[in-house]
């Protein structure tokens, strides 16, 4: 389940932080922010909040003990 949760965050992460990137930059249009048009005008607002999920999925993988 750890790994699971590191997973996830790392993918957050990823699509949080290229998201940003894309929005302060114009470079790098992968992210899933781009990529669906129900966003369309919140771009920053999500890839802040997937950056936030990350932080959470990552600290909730801390607290889990690996068996």
């Amino acid at each position: 389940m750890k790994e699971l949760l590191e997973f996830l965050g790392f993918i957050a992460l990823l699509q949080g932080t290229g998201g940003l990137v894309y929005e302060l930059t114009g470079k790098l249009r992968w992210g899933v922010t781009q990529r669906w048009s129900a966003l369309e005008g919140y771009e920053i607002y999500v890839s802040i909040a997937l950056i936030v999920l990350a932080i959470a999925l990552f600290a909730a993988a801390e607290s889990r003990r690996s068996r």
